[in-house]
C-alpha cells in the first residue's frame, strides 16, 4: 500500500465501520443509561472547603526563611496529619459522635496548592451546611492538635530542664554554706570557682528553659472559612448523560471495529478489489420489485457502464469472450448480469452470442423472449455435442429497443464436464475470433462445481458477480487463484446487495431492452427450467433450414 492510499483506506474502514450502526446505537443507549444511573445513584453532593496557613513554631512569630524552608520540606507530612485518625477523633468529639472517628474522614481531602504554605481542607456531604460545618471542625482540629502537640513537647522540654537544674541548684547552696565557713586561702578559692561555674550551668539552663517557655506554639491561623455551598458539586446529569453518549460512541465503535476485524465476508469494495486484485466494474442498484432478466432505467444504465468499461480494456477487447461466474450458490444475478451485458454489447454493435453453459440447471431460453425473424448473421447453426450438448439449438433472442442477440442455451447432460470440452464447444466459444463479434458464457457458481474452470482457457477473461455481505475474502482469494492456474484472468467484479440470488430489476418490457416469455418464466434452479423443459424442442425456423450460414439480417430498426 503506498502512503497517498493511506487516507482512502482509512476512510474506506470508517464507512464499514458505520456499517454496523446496531452496536454503536446500542453502546450510545448502554451510555446514557450508564450515565443517568450514575446521576440518580449517586444524588447530590455538595463540597465546603477551607484553607488553613502554615507556620513553624519559633521565638519570632515575624520569622521566615528557614522556617518556611522547614514547612515546605514537612508539607506531605502535615497533609497526612490533618487527615488522620488523631484529627478526626478530635472532630468526632467537637460534633458529639466519638464513635464516628473514622467515618468521617471518608468525605475529607486535604490538598496543598502547589509552591504554597497553605492546606485546603474540602469536605463533602449530602447537606451544604454539614459540608461546611465539618470542613472548618476539621481545619481548627487541626490547629489544635498542632498546638497542642507543640506545647506538650515544651513541656516536657521544660520538665527536662528543671530535673537538670534541680541538682546543681542544691549543689550550689552546698558550696555557699561551706564558703561561709571557710577562711582566706586556697580552700575558698577553689569553692569560689566551682561556684562560679556551678552559677553559669545554672544560669545556662534557666536560659534555655526560658526560650523554650516563650516560644510561639501557633501551628497556623485559618485563612478561609468554609461556606455552604449554593451548588452540588461534579457533574450534573445532563453533563453525565452527555459523558454516558460519549462512553457509548466509544464502546459502540470499539465493538464494531472488533466485529469488522473478525468478519470474514468482503464488506466493502476495497475488499473485493484486494482479494481479486482486479477492480470492481460496477454495483448493481437494488430495486424493489424483482422481475425479468433484462433490465431497465438506471439498472440498464449500470450494465452498460459496465460493458463500455470491458470494451476498453485491453484484455477483453483482445480475444472479446467473457465468462460470468458467482463465487457459490444460485447464479439467478449472474444470468441477470451476462444477458444484460450482452444487450448492452449489441447496443455498442457487436453481434453478441450469450452461451449458457449451466448443464446441470439451465434456464435461460424459459425466461427469455424469443425474437421474431431476426438473428445476428454471423452466427451459425452450433455443431451437435457428442455428450449432448450443444444441442444444435441456437435461439434468437429479442432485447428490445438494443437489438438481438443468439442464445445458445444449456441442457442438462450426464458428464457436464466432458459436454464443456467438447470440439463443439470450443468452436462455440471461438465465435468471438471474429470481427465485431463478442462472445459471453454463463457458467455455474465457481467454487461450487469445477465447470466455469473448464472453460477458464478458452474464454479468458472472467467477471466475478457476489454479494460483498455474503461472500468471504478467502472465497474471493480462492476463486482468483483457481482462475489463474486454470489459464483465466479475473477481467473485474460486479456487486450487488441481492444475496437471495434474485433477479435485480424489473422486467423489460418491449418498449425497453426486452420481456419475459410469457408463462414460460423458471425460477432458476427448479421447476420446468430447472428440469430442462425450458429448453424447448428445436423448432423448424431454428435448424438451419431458414438461416443459412452466411445469410445477414439487419438490425439498425431494433437497435
Amino acid at each position: 500500500m503506498q502512503p497517498q492510499d493511506e487516507p482512502d483506506l482509512l476512510r474506506d474502514q470508517f464507512r464499514q465501520l458505520l456499517r454496523y450502526r446496531g452496536m454503536i446505537v446500542l453502546g450510545v443507549v448502554l451510555g446514557l443509561l450508564g450515565g443517568g444511573w450514575i446521576a440518580l445513584a449517586s444524588g447530590d453532593e455538595y463540597i465546603a472547603s477551607s484553607e488553613v496557613t502554615l507556620r513553624q513554631v519559633s521565638l519570632d512569630p515575624f520569622s521566615s526563611g528557614s522556617d518556611a524552608t522547614a514547612i515546605k520540606e514537612n508539607i506531605g507530612t502535615e497533609r497526612q496529619t490533618a487527615a488522620s485518625n488523631a484529627v478526626a477523633r478530635i472532630v468526632a468529639d467537637e460534633v458529639d459522635h466519638p464513635e464516628d472517628g473514622e467515618k468521617l474522614q471518608h468525605g475529607l481531602q486535604v490538598t496543598n496548592p502547589p509552591n504554597t504554605l497553605v492546606l485546603r481542607f474540602d469536605y463533602s456531604a449530602d447537606d451544604p451546611e454539614t459540608a461546611a460545618e465539618r470542613s472548618n471542625a476539621f481545619a481548627a482540629a487541626y490547629l489544635a492538635y498542632r498546638e497542642d502537640k507543640s506545647k506538650r513537647t515544651i513541656d516536657n522540654m521544660v520538665e527536662a530542664y528543671d530535673d537538670q537544674v534541680k541538682p546543681l541548684i542544691a549543689e550550689r547552696d552546698a558550696l555557699d554554706s561551706e564558703i561561709e565557713s571557710l577562711g582566706e586561702g586556697r580552700a575558698l578559692e577553689s569553692a569560689l570557682s566551682a561556684r562560679s561555674s556551678l552559677s553559669q550551668s545554672i544560669g545556662q539552663i534557666t536560659a534555655d528553659r526560658a526560650k523554650l517557655q516563650a516560644l510561639d506554639t501557633t501551628p497556623g491561623h485559618v485563612v478561609r472559612d468554609a461556606t455552604p455551598p449554593a451548588e452540588p458539586a461534579g457533574p450534573g446529569i445532563f453533563m453525565l448523560l452527555g459523558l454516558g453518549a460519549a462512553f457509548g460512541v466509544g464502546l459502540g465503535l470499539l465493538v464494531a471495529w472488533v466485529r469488522l476485524v473478525f468478519d470474514p465476508t468482503a464488506r466493502s469494495e476495497s475488499d473485493v478489489v484486494r482479494a481479486l486484485h482486479a477492480p470492481v466494474l460496477g454495483t448493481l442498484p437494488r430495486t424493489r420489485r424483482p422481475g425479468g432478466l433484462l433490465a431497465t432505467g438506471r439498472v440498464a444504465e449500470e450494465y452498460r457502464s459496465m460493458a463500455f468499461r470491458l470494451a476498453y480494456d485491453q484484455r477483453f477487447a483482445d480475444r472479446r469472450r467473457l465468462l460470468v461466474v458467482a463465487p457459490r450458490g444460485s447464479i439467478d444475478i449472474p444470468a441477470a448480469v451476462s444477458v444484460n451485458l450482452a444487450a448492452s454489447f449489441v447496443e455498442m454493435g457487436h453481434e453478441v452470442l450469450l452461451v449458457e453453459a449451466d448443464l446441470r440447471t439451465p434456464s435461460l431460453s424459459a425466461r427469455l423472449s424469443a425474437a421474431d425473424g431476426v438473428r445476428p448473421g454471423w452466427a451459425r447453426t452450433p455443431a451437435r455435442g457428442d455428450g449432448g450438448w450443444p444441442t444444435g439449438l441456437q435461439i434468437p433472442i429479442d432485447a428490445g429497443e438494443s437489438g438481438a442477440f443468439d442464445l445458445i442455451p444449456g441442457t442438462r447432460v450426464r458428464n457436464a464436464a466432458r459436454a464443456l470440452t467438447s470440439a463443439p464447444a470450443t468452436q462455440l466459444i471461438s465465435e468471438a475470433d471474429a470481427p465485431g463479434s463478442v462472445v459471453v458464457v454463463l457458467a455455474p457458481a465457481v467454487l461450487s462445481y469445477a465447470d466455469a474452470l473448464a472453460l477458464a482457457d478458452r474464454v479468458d477473461g472472467v467477471l466475478v458477480v457476489c454479494d460483498p455481505r455474503q461472500v468471504h475474502r478467502e472465497d474471493l482469494a480462492r476463486i482468483r487463484e483457481l482462475i489463474s492456474g486454470a489459464g483465466g484472468t479475473v477481467l473485474g467484479a460486479v456487486l450487488h446487495s441481492h444475496g437471495s440470488g434474485e433477479p435485480d430489476a424489473g422486467g423489460r418490457g418491449r418498449s425497453g431492452r426486452g420481456a419475459v416469455r410469457g408463462g414460460a418464466r423458471g425460477d432458476g434452479r427448479g421447476g420446468e427450467a430447472g428440469a430442462g423443459a425450458g429448453v424447448p424442442a428445436p423448432p423448424a425456423e431454428a435448424t438451419g433450414a431458414d438461416y443459412p450460414a452466411d445469410s445477414r439480417a439487419v438490425r439498425s430498426s431494433r437497435r
